[in-house]
């Protein structure tokens, strides 16, 4: 029923979480969601109980205590950060007040910015990856003033894209606003956040969803100049100024306090991709080199829905694509557990055996 829905949205065309939240509900394995597979350490949990019984109050609306943590981490100025309810809401906040002259992005990336676009009425251009699913910069030339999108490493395909190639988008498109979705950067090669300093036109998005174990807490953040970031926050405090509530600053927090921890969760991470990457080309896959915490895989004999349908028989969830067609025999595989990826690997073997 659509009698109250203002006309805009009678097209919506809404993300889709339906693998996602059967994979919640019936003992899968999820490996289609890239969360980490690392639950928070019980001091982190500590935070977030002390957190809780002040939530009469308000949250902080500027996030003082983690803004000014953060910032010594990432080596930014802590009024060059915009926090968002995960990166998705930062995308939101771009697409809201920075589009207005339309966005490109590539064709093979997050689903969400094609959502977005549409949602906001955003006239939007999908640039091809070449035929090694890799992000080619002399197709981002003179763009104008359209917003440009690239996430790096990119998903679903796990490819970096080098920090010179990153450079030159940025240098071809002085009046596009550039920005660089780095969700999965933890797991790969160097961040452009240090570019912030060098050109006023652009934003590194990041999350604490990946490397971080707060996918659930919903916490993202830019990096940019701090005109853009003034922007930005205006925005936001005006939508939504407790955006990010007590217990998730509580946790984030304890979190950075603890970088120690998160980059022994990366580095097993990094490790079982690299093995599990080798075994998975062993038994005849495609997997193309990742610099996430997932591998883009497809098997020489075998679609790549049938390989989805077999493992979710199994109880294991993968995640399928079936647009666009060029990638509809791959699947992407988040890596889990040292036990998960055992019982994954078991699984597939005998899917391709079969």
């Amino acid at each position: 029923m659509k009698r109250f829905l203002h006309s805009k949205f009678n097209a919506l065309d809404p993300y889709d979480t339906s693998g996602e939240l059967e994979s919640m509900n019936g003992g899968y394995i999820r490996l289609n969601t890239n969360e980490s597979p690392f639950e928070l350490s019980e001091k982190v949990m500590s935070n977030a109980g002390e957190a809780a019984r002040a939530l009469n109050f308000y949250s902080d609306p500027d996030c003082t205590r983690l803004r000014e943590k953060l910032s010594g981490l990432m080596q930014v100025n802590p009024s060059e950060i915009v926090f968002g309810n995960g990166s998705d809401e930062i995308l939101n906040f771009i697409f809201m007040a920075f589009c207005e002259h339309g966005a490109a992005f590539p064709d093979i990336a997050y689903s969400f910015y094609k959502i977005l676009a549409k949602f906001h009425g955003v006239d939007f251009l999908t640039v091809p990856l070449d035929e090694n699913f890799r992000t080619n910069p002399d197709d981002y030339k003179n763009f104008n003033e359209r917003t440009i999108i690239i996430t790096n490493p990119n998903a679903p395909t796990g490819i970096f894209l080098e920090l010179k190639d990153v450079e030159k988008i940025i240098n071809q498109n002085p009046d596009s606003l550039i920005i660089i979705d780095e969700a999965y950067i933890d797991f790969g090669d160097g961040s452009a956040k240090n570019l912030i300093h060098k050109y006023k036109n652009l934003i590194v998005v990041r999350t604490f969803s990946k490397s971080r174990s707060m996918a659930g807490a919903r916490l993202g953040w830019c990096m940019t100049c701090e005109e853009i970031a003034r922007d930005m926050n205006n925005i936001k405090n005006t939508i939504t100024p407790y955006n990010i509530n007590a217990m998730t600053q509580a946790v984030a927090l304890a979190v950075l306090e603890d970088e120690e921890s998160t980059q022994k969760n990366i580095d097993t991470i990094k490790k079982i991709r690299d093995d599990t990457k080798n075994k998975l080309r062993e038994i005849g896959f495609e997997v193309l080199d990742s610099s996430a915490n997932f591998l883009f895989a497809r098997h020489e004999k075998i679609s790549g829905e049938e390989i989805f349908e077999a493992l979710k028989r199994k109880k294991i969830m993968i995640r399928h694509f079936s647009r666009p067609e060029r990638i509809s025999n791959f699947n992407r595989i988040t890596i889990g557990t040292p036990e998960q990826m055992k019982i994954f690997l078991e699984a597939i073997k005998g899917v391709v055996s079969e």
